[in-house]
């Protein structure tokens, strides 16, 4: 094992380890990072003596922070296809991760969003702590949710999905598990000790008994207290209705959340709405992650994306200037146009 890898690989045990190791940037996934998640889940799958598989970040300060937005951005800015063949492994692998054959065990302690969310929330054993910050915050920078985050946002109980998808909103662990996010809370002192005895876990039915063993109450979460403003609202047809309903609700919080989705790309709010939609309807996660590669190798060309990133994170001005400005001047047919097929560059998982 060679501490300057991006993805550290060691057994303990009966279990693989899968440590990924870019520290400093929050462990952000690189196309190098998910081809070398996949080849160690390979190897895991392959070797009797291997129950299971535990994926953490290095660092302290999160599992990951998401993929390297900064590359996309340079990628998109130079006409390049990089990060298209990057989102194409990344996905793969998000559904090879939900059909892996083995308890995958996700720690998903500290921060943990968009690629994060992918590596982690499509296992079958996922832990949170008190440090636990999940989110899909792409509208923000002018994407959409991707890595089958729209599979899973679909899935959350009423319309807390899409509260989370269109305002990238970070959640604590409590409230990842009622959304679907997350399994188990466990507290940041005791993950040592569980990935000590999970080492003893002779047979995969160890493996998620050890787990539960290790498992207590979360702390209290907050969306379950905002479900009867968020369920109506959300429950509107189109983007303008929803932050009208918002605003018209009355409530601090609700009027909170009209002004973040008025900061966010209008373009970005209308697909994602869209695209949380149409998956609810789609029926598996490999449906999902087709529709996210069309979505996403849009996206890759528009306007958004580059100047979301170029406020964020390159000039921090935190001023972007979208293109369409407002909700109301993105056509029903820009939209949809992000969901037509792509003829011979489809994924096509869902076809295997």
């Amino acid at each position: 094992m060679n501490d300057d890898e991006p993805v550290l690989l060691h057994t303990e045990g009966h279990i693989l380890h899968i440590t990924l190791n870019r520290p400093r940037a929050l462990n952000a996934l690189t196309h190098t990072m998910v081809r070398g998640i996949s080849e160690a889940l390979t190897l895991a799958a392959q070797d009797d003596a291997v129950t299971g598989v535990v994926i953490r970040g290095a660092g302290g300060r999160g599992l990951c922070a998401g993929g390297d937005i900064r590359s996309i951005y340079e990628d998109a800015r130079a006409g390049r296809r990089a990060s298209v063949d990057f989102w194409r492994d990344e996905y793969r692998l998000n559904a090879r991760i939900a059909r892996f054959p083995k308890p995958y065990v996700a720690l998903m302690d500290g921060i943990v969003m968009g690629g994060g969310v992918g590596v982690s929330a499509h296992g079958d054993v996922r832990v949170v702590t008190e440090r636990s910050r999940v989110a899909m915050p792409e509208t923000g920078i002018g994407f959409v949710p991707d890595v089958g985050g729209t599979y899973l946002l679909a899935a959350a109980p009423g319309e807390l999905g899409t509260h989370l998808a269109l305002t990238g909103r970070a959640v604590g662990a409590a409230d990842a598990i009622l959304c679907g996010l997350a399994d188990h809370f466990v507290p940041s002192h005791h993950l040592d000790d569980l990935t000590t005895a999970l080492a003893r876990s002779a047979t995969p039915a160890e493996v998620t008994e050890t787990v539960r063993r290790y498992a207590a109450e979360a702390p209290e979460g907050e969306l379950a207290a905002h479900r009867e403003w968020i369920d109506d609202c959300y429950a509107a047809d189109t983007v303008e209705e929803i932050i009208d309903r918002l605003v018209d609700s009355g409530l601090p919080d609700a009027k909170e959340t009209a002004d973040a989705l008025l900061a966010a790309s209008p373009t970005s709010l209308k697909v994602t709405l869209a695209a949380v939609r149409r998956t609810g309807r789609l029926g598996s996660l490999e449906a999902a992650l087709d529709q996210e590669f069309r979505v996403s190798c849009r996206a890759f060309t528009g306007h958004d994306l580059v100047e979301g990133v170029r406020a964020r994170i390159i000039d921090k001005d935190r001023a972007p200037r979208w293109s369409p400005a407002e909700a109301r001047d993105v056509t029903s047919a820009e939209v949809a146009r992000h969901f037509e097929p792509l003829g011979d560059q489809e994924l096509g998982l869902s076809s295997v």
